[in-house]
């Protein structure tokens, strides 16, 4: 340790000797000339201004900031899922109703909610991106193919040939779904936004109703916005509960499959556990049967917001 200590003062020496301006020996500086200070003379009027001279060369501009280089953005990679089917809708819109319903297709897996917007990956060292770079991968299509995995995976373990993502959030997220498998299917299923607000309310130990409407709101008009912004086939709860029979036939020839009779008989099948953060899990949807939609005046109290949407979705008043 003394050598070590020995040696790091002699280098810090050496260092600080090396950036110092050289120094002038005693003799040097002895027989260098002495400045003399001359006498100032007495500070004169000021005199009229002169005209500038015109300057020899114009001032040069400034030099522009150079524009950031652009992030890297990774070219669209294979899938092993092709053309998955996604459910777009609100919360409290029937959902789990129509997974259990496709999920008792012999070709359909529809399995509980899956989240996968909120899969991420992580390059947690600096040079992790530009490995990736080299492999033409991005941190959002690394992403992609992370959540294409997991489809696959349950669509092998299913038997099946056709998967069904029936998560309320992916409605947020419709644009990234897109790019992610641009031969996806969409189902739009819609509800009357007050219903929607009803069943949340009656949902919730302590509703506020300020946040209920922004939710709502929030999620129709995305929904409206996919609507014009993809190709997909539109269901309604109000309907599938009223005609069950017949709306699910449309669906089917929707997504090419032949219509099964077992769809409407859920409750015989197994659609694993109902819990919550995974669907629908109350009474009603235990019960295995399809059940009427609530009735009522569901524009009453409607904000004026929601009630065009209603309108615009074919809700009569």
């Amino acid at each position: 340790m003394t050598t070590v200590s020995k040696g790091l003062k002699r280098r810090g020496r050496l260092i600080r000797e090396a950036f110092s301006p050289p120094r002038r020996s005693p003799a040097a500086a002895a027989s260098a000339p002495r400045q003399v200070k001359e006498p100032q003379p007495a500070q004169a009027a000021p005199k009229p201004a002169q005209p500038a001279a015109p300057a020899a060369k114009a001032a040069k501009p400034a030099k522009a900031a150079k524009p950031e280089k652009p992030a890297y953005v990774a070219p669209h990679a294979g899938r092993l899922v092709d053309s998955p089917v996604f459910v777009l809708s609100s919360v409290r819109s029937g959902s789990t109703l129509l997974r259990v319903l496709l999920n008792s297709h012999s070709r359909i897996r529809a399995p509980h909610e899956m989240h996968l917007r909120t899969l991420h990956v992580n390059l947690t060292r600096p040079f992790t991106a530009e490995a990736m770079k080299g492999l033409e991968l991005d941190r959002p299509e690394l992403e992609h193919l992370l959540w294409d995995r997991v489809l696959h995976v349950e669509l092998e373990r299913s038997g099946k040939d056709i998967i069904v993502d029936k998560t309320p959030a992916n409605t947020l997220v419709w644009r990234r779904l897109h790019e992610c498998w641009p031969n996806a299917r969409f189902l739009f299923l819609l509800r009357h936004p007050g219903a929607v607000m009803t069943s949340l309310v009656n949902r919730r130990t302590d509703p506020d109703l300020e946040a209920i409407h922004a939710e709502v709101l929030r999620y129709a008009e995305t929904l409206e916005e996919a609507q014009a912004g993809l190709d997909g086939h539109v269901v309604t709860y109000e309907r599938l509960t009223a005609d069950p029979d017949k709306t699910t036939r449309e669906i089917c020839d929707y997504l090419g499959v032949e219509w099964e009779e077992g769809m409407l008989e859920y409750g015989q099948k197994d659609h694993g556990a109902f819990r919550p953060h995974m669907g629908d899990w109350s009474e009603k949807i235990k019960s295995g049967k399809i059940q009427p939609a609530r009735e009522g005046n569901h524009y009453e109290g409607l904000s004026p917001q929601l009630t065009r949407i209603a309108e615009a979705w074919g809700y009569p008043r």
